[in-house]
């Protein structure tokens, strides 16, 4: 245990490095937060230095070798130095680090490092990179970090590049070269690392939506409450949210089985967590099952999967998306203006492509909204404020196009088209599902639209209202005596700003409801990817906005029984969302009892069940370099099959069938490769394994144990004519083969 926390102290010192070589740029860009950012520059230094070592590896310019990686980071470091020392010529006061922005710096690196340090130990209790899609994952990461060029091998389809979302697991292939820990750790690190993330930007977002309404605010409340209380208990309701908390799903169902006494609908009376991602469909059993995975849920599981390894990116995006907001709001708004603050964001947009495309279009919406919400008071105009927030939108997707292309180019999409959805969520469902949030959306636009549903919405009003909310001057004619009289009103950005996640979360759920995207699943999960990639973001906007509005309204709110009984409810929910984790840790992790503890190395259920193969792996990730292709059976998806190319990075002929079925758009293709495997293990023909070897150019045979299982009439003689034997042990073979 002491080792591994010598390793994850290792594993954030750089990470501490990265974001104080890069917090110049991240204060400049992050100059009005009262924390100037400074947690997103860990995700600025990352963003910038593994996407320019990236761009220049998928260019053939410079190699994915450690020394290019240190290379490009000397590079920002010597241009942070530049901008540090220009903002201390030109305003020598505002660069200075005062004792207070110490302190603030100094909690929120304690937080990312105890929450880095906590999920790291939690890991340790099961740190197997086995079941669901861990294969998939860390075999990514291992032929990445065999790659000289990009794009990196498909280790299940040789002679082929990787067609998926690969940006994340290449995010962690970044940091694996950078620190020189094997991947077989570092996988478990990242896991911790997202979590920190996920946990320390939802705090200093959330904190900062109600650090800038309570600058300015119109209420009684004094100016001594501008303090970090408010903030604090704000950023750490939503950050506890998104990290550990579900929808109401295990309160509800523990409800009905240990009070009422009713079972599941699978006969039982204790909850199982992955119930809570697996319930429209599946509770009553019809023919629509979907997934509406969470954060928590995706942390415990430890899929390294691009939805949660652009956790970072996203949370970045909203962070300078709220950035902008503020800025549209000046006078001086314009393009060049608005540059120094937002030339991040195409390059967050092209990194959320290339990570998880499902979200380029979310954020492109989100992006959208805060055009039109912050634009709109400057020109008073709905047309106008369309046509220059569509203007400025173009201006974002131009830029973000050139930094895409590299991976475009070498990117067949997936998807078949969109389809109408036959089949919808129940009312009761929806609310099980998002009644909490939802709850927390209606009380808080009651709350600020309080005087218009008094009076009613009349055109003129409506017109007014949305002027004086959005901090327009509007021009009012008296009905008595029609003299002008001029009113302004104080606007209040965070609010606005957290509408606006509201209407988009909202947006999310409702989409899956009418269409979906086509891929390979059966018709009975036909929107079941959809509804998982998009709601899976409405759950982290929701967690955002629900720790500033129970601070917003706690702090706007009279003392009235009315306010009582809010808050009581709003703490009640927060509670029943916050029992997910008494089941998801223990049902995955066990007893967190230090006896239990099995430490970060990712691969020991390979020594353990397959004792020979391990060797073999062993022996292959030191002798063998590059990436010559080797020959293992051929599995199905979710097995220990492909357990070898999984652990060394290096390409066989046809991996996890499903898998690639989907990547490659067909099943012609994985189908006739694993009817080609099976043929060369079985065929008594020495030429005609040869021949088929040699078409692949496979330079390394495996014969284990469980090729002997898949193939019962496997033929070992003929490889001896062949090839020769490299590696030996036990019932594990290598052969090299004669080409």
């Amino acid at each position: 245990m002491l080792s591994d926390l010598l390793t994850t102290f290792q594993w954030w010192l750089y990470l501490f490095g990265i974001g104080l070589v890069f917090l110049p740029l991240t204060k400049k860009i992050f100059a009005n937060f009262f924390d100037h950012g400074y947690l997103f520059s860990k995700v600025l230094g990352i963003l910038f230095t593994s996407y320019l070592v990236w761009l220049l590896a998928s260019l053939k310019i410079l190699p994915f070798y450690q020394e290019s990686v240190w290379l490009i980071l000397i590079f920002g470091i010597l241009l942070n130095m530049w901008l540090g020392n220009k903002d201390k010529l030109t305003n020598l006061k505002r660069s200075t680090i005062n004792n207070q922005q110490l302190t603030i710096f100094f909690f929120e690196e304690l937080l990312f490092f105890s929450a880095l340090v906590f999920w790291s130990y939690v890991r340790g209790f099961q740190p197997d990179i086995q079941g669901l899609e861990k294969f998939m994952d860390y075999g990514f990461v291992n032929s990445i970090l065999r790659s000289k060029f990009f794009p990196p091998a498909d280790m299940w389809f040789a002679g082929g590049y990787i067609n998926y979302y690969y940006y994340g697991h290449y995010v962690t292939a970044f940091l694996t070269k950078l620190t020189s820990i094997p991947s077989a750790i570092t996988y478990n690190l990242m896991m911790a690392t997202l979590f920190a993330f996920c946990f320390s930007l939802t705090f200093s977002l959330a904190g900062n939506l109600v650090y800038f309404w309570q600058k300015t605010k119109e209420s009684t409340i004094s100016r001594q409450s501008l303090v970090l209380r408010h903030i604090i208990t704000a950023g750490l309701i939503s950050a506890f949210l998104i990290c550990l908390g579900a929808n109401l799903h295990p309160a509800y169902y523990n409800f009905k089985m240990k009070i009422l006494k009713k079972p599941y609908c699978n006969g039982g009376l204790s909850y199982w967590y992955p119930d809570a991602t697996r319930y429209i469909g599946y509770c009553p059993d019809v023919e629509d099952k979907t997934i509406h995975e969470f954060p928590s849920y995706s942390f415990v599981v430890a899929d390294l999967h691009g939805h949660v390894s652009d956790i970072p990116f996203v949370l970045t995006f909203l962070a300078l998306s709220f950035v902008l907001f503020t800025k549209l709001k000046e006078k001086q708004a314009s393009l060049f203006y608005l540059l120094p603050f937002t030339f991040p964001l195409p390059f967050l947009l092209a990194i959320i492509f290339m990570t998880n495309q499902w979200d380029f279009p979310i954020y492109l919406m989100v992006l959208g909204l805060t055009l039109l919400f912050g634009f709109y008071p400057r020109h008073k105009d709905i047309r106008k404020t369309v046509v220059i927030s569509v203007f400025y939108g173009i201006i974002f997707i131009l830029g973000t196009i050139p930094l895409i292309l590299p991976f475009y180019l070498n990117f067949n999409q997936i998807s078949k088209g969109i389809g109408l959805v036959w089949k919808h969520t129940l009312p009761h469902q929806l609310l099980v599902l998002w009644g909490a949030p939802w709850f927390f959306g209606i009380t808080f636009i009651i709350f600020l639209f309080k005087d218009k549903i008094k009076t009613g919405f009349k055109k003129e009003s409506l017109v007014r209202w949305l002027s004086k909310t959005l901090g327009v001057e509007t021009e009012i004619k008296s009905p008595t005596n029609r003299q002008s009289l001029t009113t302004s009103h104080q606007p209040l950005t965070s609010d606005l700003f957290i509408l606006i996640l509201l209407v988009t979360s909202t947006i999310l759920i409702i989409i899956p409801e009418i269409i979906y995207v086509k891929d390979i699943y059966i018709p009975s999960y036909h929107r079941a990817n959809t509804m998982f990639k998009l709601t899976y973001q409405s759950f982290m906007m929701f967690s955002i906005l629900m720790g500033y509005i129970l601070i917003r309204l706690k702090l706007s709110l009279s003392k009235t029984p009315l306010k009582t009984l809010l808050l009581t409810i709003y703490y009640l929910l927060f509670t029943l969302l916050m029992i997910y984790p008494i089941y998801s840790i223990p049902g995955y992790y066990g007893n967190l009892d230090s006896k239990n503890y099995k430490g970060l190395y990712g691969l020991n259920f390979i020594q353990r069940l397959y004792p020979d193969d391990y060797q073999a792996i062993l022996w292959l990730n030191k002798n063998v370099s590059g990436q010559p292709v080797i020959l293992e059976a051929v599995g199905d998806s979710y097995t220990d099959y492909e357990r070898i190319s999984m652990a060394t990075g290096l390409p066989t002929i046809e991996g996890w069938l499903v898998h690639e079925w989907l990547w490659r758009g067909s099943f012609d293709e994985p189908g006739k490769r694993s009817g080609e495997v099976q043929q060369i293990y079985e065929t008594n023909d020495p030429q005609i394994a040869k021949d088929l070897l040699s078409k692949y150019s496979v330079k390394f045979v495996i014969l284990g144990k469980m090729e002997k299982e898949k193939y019962p009439n496997l033929e070992e003689n003929k490889f001896s004519k062949i090839g020769k034997i490299v590696f030996q042990q036990e019932t594990t073979k290598i052969f090299q083969i004669d080409l």
